[in-house]
């Protein structure tokens, strides 16, 4: 069973990959800053490295969230595949609809209804609940928002211009704000491996802790660190094509300084998140720094039925995992028939949304439209051509 649960622990971070991709790459795609599949690989590499940084959310989740230990509650690796379970099916639905949904709320609300159904009430450790987990959700969006909202108007105040004679405006190139995208959503995909895959690291040490091979309180071992990594970096690489499109284009039309100003908000937010410990939505963050972003900069609208739609998502994370994770736990208490039963029709139900999904297959072709893609920085080698080749031959 234990094993079982971790295989699916590293499914889940699979699928928290290529559902975030989108929180690192979708602007600088959307501005033509780099080319999509180029940035699917950057941002891989990136989650795979950030997840080696730090393990403080990993502690939050293993030792906070529910109650284990010698003096708590004993979870069981039954609760916590019934947890993992409710996170995984939301994180599947809402990637089908195109919906930046939060894994990590994804993953709260699968344990939380697990553990309350399989163990009671007083297994969930409400004061972490509230102090890590839905604070941050109520005001790091708003925060990241407003952000990014002074920087894009900040951005476009120092890079007007106006003409000495007529004092009015003239059009500004800003090229450097796509150049500096590169940067800006390397850090944003950095920061989402150092928060991220500490979510699944903090579930397999919860396992080891509930099988007793592992003391409580103690952090997460280095294989699961490098394992939690690999995960992750695979999921990205794999895309997550349909969330790119809503974040790139579906909230606002995102133009080079909007998009370095957004990452540099969701970054700096995140980062400082996982210093402290907190369990954040990075999807959420990503979400707010792109609106605020829109209303930054002035001619451009943000799409609020869009807005609304995610918003509705991130208002039934929480609550509809917890109802597919109690009623998992409902399953395997009943005993190996019932974990066989859940496994069977979760399977079933992964492999039917991946079947519907092609049936409107997105991919990097059709992801975000953009004229000139991979304007800004070209990863191919130019041949030289036979003219120079000569001109060195004369000068020698």
């Amino acid at each position: 069973m234990v094993a079982l649960v971790i295989a699916l622990a590293l499914f889940f971070d699979f699928t928290n990959g290529f559902h975030d991709t989108a929180n690192a790459m979708a602007t600088p795609i959307a501005t033509g800053a780099i080319k999509p599949k180029t940035a699917v690989a950057l941002a891989a590499v990136l989650n795979l490295v950030g997840a080696f940084l730090s393990t403080e959310v990993a502690k939050t989740i293993s030792g906070g969230l529910i109650r284990e230990g010698s003096d708590g509650i004993h979870i069981t690796p039954d609760i916590i595949f019934a947890g993992l379970m409710g996170a995984i099916l939301w994180n599947m639905i809402t990637w089908l609809k195109g919906l930046p949904s939060s894994s990590s709320h994804a993953l709260f609300g699968g344990l939380i209804g697990a553990a309350v159904v399989g163990i009671g009430l007083h297994s969930i450790n409400f004061e972490t609940v509230l102090q890590k987990v839905i604070l941050p959700a109520v005001f790091a969006p708003l925060i990241a928002g407003a952000v990014a909202y002074l920087c894009t108007r900040l951005a476009y105040a120092l890079t007007s211009r106006h003409d000495p004679e007529t004092g009015d405006k003239l059009t500004q190139k800003r090229g450097g704000f796509r150049t500096g995208q590169i940067f800006t959503s390397s850090l944003v995909a950095l920061a989402h491996g150092t928060n991220d895959a500490q979510k699944t690291m903090g579930i397999i040490t919860l396992v080891l802790i509930a099988a007793g091979t592992q003391a409580p309180g103690s952090g997460p071992q280095f294989w699961v660190v490098a394992a939690c990594a690999l995960a992750i970096a695979i999921g990205t690489y794999a895309g997550g094509w349909r969330i790119i499109r809503t974040m790139g284009s579906g909230l606002t039309e995102v133009k080079p300084a909007q998009g370095f100003s957004a990452e540099t908000s969701t970054a700096s937010a995140i980062l400082a998140s996982s210093h402290l410990g907190f369990a954040l939505s990075t999807t959420q963050v990503a979400s707010g720094s792109v609106i605020g972003s829109g209303l930054g900069r002035k001619g451009t609208s943000v799409r609020w039925g869009t807005a609304g739609k995610i918003a509705l998502g991130w208002l039934f994370t929480l609550p509809a995992s917890a109802i597919v994770g109690g009623l998992t736990a409902l399953l395997v208490n009943i005993g190996v028939v019932g974990v066989v039963i859940a496994a069977v029709v979760g399977s079933a139900a992964v492999v039917f949304m991946f079947v519907a999904s092609r049936k409107s297959h997105v991919g990097h072709h059709n992801a975000v439209e953009v004229e000139e893609a991979g304007h800004a920085v070209k990863f191919s080698k130019k041949k030289k051509s036979r003219k120079s080749v000569n001109n060195k031959d004369v000068q020698r």
